[in-house]
């Protein structure tokens, strides 16, 4: 006998990947179940469709509307929507892209995604104050070495073989005439943050981007400072420390 549970899961399988379906207890007040069914799935379809072509807009642009439109339906078919916030889909775009034949020649292009993830994660990301540099004055300065920083949840710290950070910028107007970016012009390490109601993607050092990493991963300053100055000897922890702050990166610490 099936249960409940079954006819759902059977009825989620027609959805998103077109399986046979028997409607049982189901039915359609004003169509064929057939129909019933055809309308529901592309109102599904639809719907993560318009969200994927919010989070990914620059990609949009790249591939064309037509192409993009094939790309987000295989995209769905492989990643179904298994939340009811549609803020959380499409995470996976990176991974698809990297796999899938047809945008191969595009080699950039799951950078690119990694990249309109990150500006969409940092968008939503919860709201927190800003640090009072002020609270550093009660700490003594030999403690300093064991403070654990976070970051504003927004962060998400990105490297790129390609320049993705100008390709992005490049495509927020709508005229694109004179648009030429030289896929071999260096490497992209980037910020993605929001700072107020702006969200930014910024160019860093990479020895800033290597010791905000470090502190993203839960070790403590003095740790996350030595690991820097072992890759980059030049790193000036006073002047970056500062600048992270003002620019509310860094939003609190404590000590163990």
């Amino acid at each position: 006998m099936e249960t409940w549970a079954d006819i759902l899961a059977q009825f989620s399988a027609v959805i998103r990947n077109g399986a046979e379906f028997t409607p049982g207890v189901m039915s359609c007040p004003h169509y064929s179940a057939t129909r019933g069914i055809e309308v529901y799935r592309n109102n599904y379809r639809g719907n993560l469709h318009d969200t994927l072509a919010s989070a990914y807009p620059v990609i949009r642009k790249l591939v064309a509307e037509e192409f993009f439109r094939f790309l987000t339906r295989r995209y769905i078919e492989r990643y179904p929507s298994r939340s009811g916030n549609l803020h959380c889909y499409g995470s996976e775009m990176a991974e698809f892209l990297t796999c899938f034949e047809n945008t191969q020649h595009l080699a950039y292009l799951p950078d690119m995604a990694q990249l309109e993830w990150a500006y969409h994660h940092a968008y939503f990301a919860k709201d927190a104050p800003a640090f009072d540099i002020n609270r550093l004055t009660m700490v003594a300065p030999e403690a300093y070495a064991g403070l654990y920083w976070r970051l504003h949840p927004s962060c998400v710290l990105l490297t790129s073989a390609y320049p993705v950070a100008a390709i992005w910028h490049a495509h927020q107007g709508e005229s694109l005439d004179d648009f030429h970016i030289d896929l071999d012009s260096g490497v992209d390490v980037l910020l993605v943050y929001r700072n107020g109601l702006r969200v930014d993607i910024t160019r860093i050092a990479s020895d800033g981007q290597h010791w905000l990493t470090q502190l993203q991963s839960g070790i403590t300053m003095g740790a996350a400072t030595d690991a820097t100055l072992s890759a980059y000897p030049h790193f000036d922890l006073t002047t970056t420390l500062r600048h992270w702050i003002t620019h509310g990166v860094l939003i609190d610490f404590n000590l163990s």
